[in-house]
């Protein structure tokens, strides 16, 4: 799997930077809009490869809508 390195990818420390201030969960939408990015599950998968420990949860809203919520348990080495 090829991913950016955190060190030099805005979008990474974009993201990581918004996982560490919400400070517990994080929606995708919440997230994607905090860090301006477009494909959240990617950029998590790219967070891991970078040695970030990230968990997710799914949530069925009354609407039958699924909704995933990211937490940062550990950041990556920078």
């Amino acid at each position: 799997m090829h991913h950016a390195r955190i060190g030099t990818s805005p979008r990474l420390q974009r993201a990581l930077r918004a996982l560490r201030e919400a400070g517990g969960e994080i929606s995708t939408y919440a997230l994607s809009r905090a860090a301006d990015l477009c494909a959240v599950n990617s950029v998590i998968a790219e967070l891991r490869a970078n040695g970030a420990e990230i968990t997710c949860r799914q949530a069925v809203e009354e609407s039958g809508q699924r909704v995933f919520y990211y937490t940062l348990i550990k950041s990556p080495k920078v």
